[in-house]
């Protein structure tokens, strides 16, 4: 089995006022997704997705993490997640077994110097729906202020028998943030 992608998209966001109030500086972030086929697409139910995922969860990744630093700087990542979306003719577990495997998240993980596991989500949709990367701060699991999600849509993908998959970078979290960590709020509760 090899990685055969149909096409590679990019969405880059710069966010420079929220809430009527403009930021100190904007936030940008981008996703880069990957359509292609899944691989266990017509094959009825498979008992064990390993085999395919090592051998292209790992490439894959490569692929995605090397067009995302294009267009953003390992340097300037802050916070990051993942997604992954598979076409109406399969299983959400196919969209879930090429992105939850370390092959796929230390890629990014090392190649950004993060050390949090990636946010994610997984779900089943048609071509153009609505890709959604839920995204924390690469090192810092509990700092809120990068509790964010970027969004957008390949209005061709996926296709029934594809599986597109996506990573996403920020290179800051929310322009105001006004809210305490996830920490903060252990501590003065006692669980800490």
């Amino acid at each position: 089995m090899t990685l055969e992608i149909r096409k590679i998209a990019a969405h880059t966001e710069q966010i420079f006022i929220e809430g009527g109030k403009r930021g100190a500086r904007p936030v940008t972030s981008v996703i880069v997704a990957a359509v292609l086929a899944n691989p266990w697409a017509g094959r009825g139910f498979v008992e064990d997705l390993r085999p395919e995922v090592l051998a292209i969860a790992p490439p894959l990744a490569e692929a995605l993490v090397a067009r995302l630093l294009e267009l953003m700087p390992a340097d300037r990542i802050e916070a990051y997640g993942k997604a992954a979306i598979v076409g109406t003719g399969g299983e959400v577990e196919h969209a879930s077994a090429l992105i939850h495997t370390l092959r796929f998240g230390n890629v990014f993980r090392n190649a950004v110097g993060g050390t949090a596991y990636l946010s994610f989500t997984n779900t089943r949709g048609p071509a153009g729906v609505t890709v959604s990367v839920p995204m924390i701060h690469k090192t810092e699991t509990g700092k809120r202020s990068h509790f964010i999600t970027a969004e957008f849509a390949v209005t061709d993908a996926p296709g029934p028998d594809e599986v597109l998959v996506a990573i996403g970078a920020a290179d800051g979290g929310r322009l105001h943030p006004r809210i305490a960590d996830r920490f903060q709020d252990m501590r003065e509760m006692g669980l800490a």
